[in-house]
């Protein structure tokens, strides 16, 4: 509920895709058996002449407005797609079978967070023309989609406390900070 809201006081209309059990009452789409499924579903109720589209996940309830703003902003001033990103903090390693191949330098990594903005038609080519996974490549979002297809995204500040709700210590964390507000 609290991503919905904030994302409906920068948007145009907010499409909120949900379990199928859920759609009905949520007022929202059923969702897809797989991410990418779930966007494609969410796109579907995006009306047609919609030109920029931000994909976010409920797992990151505190993105703010200004967040929305900023990767908007980065859409219409001409780029494909943009993402927030944070700076990454720990020493990477790229492993292959439980064998470190390389190191990448940390200061050209980083965390990627949503919301992600899309040029409209960018985003639905991209859902349109790639495969669920494309020559053992796996689209972990949607601005992966997009990389593939030769698009050009770029990556605007992010926020430290749009963190993504996974584990239950980040869920105690979401809930003293809903309590602070």
């Amino acid at each position: 509920d609290h991503a919905v809201a904030t994302a409906r006081s920068v948007s145009d209309g907010v499409v909120v895709v949900v379990p199928l059990p859920d759609a009905h009452r949520e007022g929202g789409v059923a969702g897809g058996a797989t991410r990418r499924q779930s966007v494609a579903n969410g796109l579907a109720g995006v009306p047609n002449d919609a030109t920029v589209i931000c994909v976010h996940d409920a797992a990151r309830p505190f993105a703010s407005a200004a967040l929305y703003r900023a990767v908007i902003a980065a859409v219409e001033a001409g780029a494909d797609a943009a993402v927030p990103g944070v700076a990454v903090t720990d020493t990477i390693k790229v492993v292959d079978d439980g064998v470190v191949q390389s190191t990448p330098r940390r200061a050209s990594l980083v965390a990627v967070q949503t919301p992600q903005a899309f040029r409209a038609d960018a985003l639905r080519a991209a859902h349109a023309r790639l495969p669920e996974a494309d020559e053992g490549v796996e689209f972990t979002d949607d601005a992966s989609m997009i990389e593939a297809s030769g698009g050009r995204v770029v990556v605007v500040a992010g926020e430290d406390d749009n963190r993504k709700i996974t584990r239950p210590d980040d869920l105690l964390w979401a809930r003293q900070r809903l309590a602070e507000q």
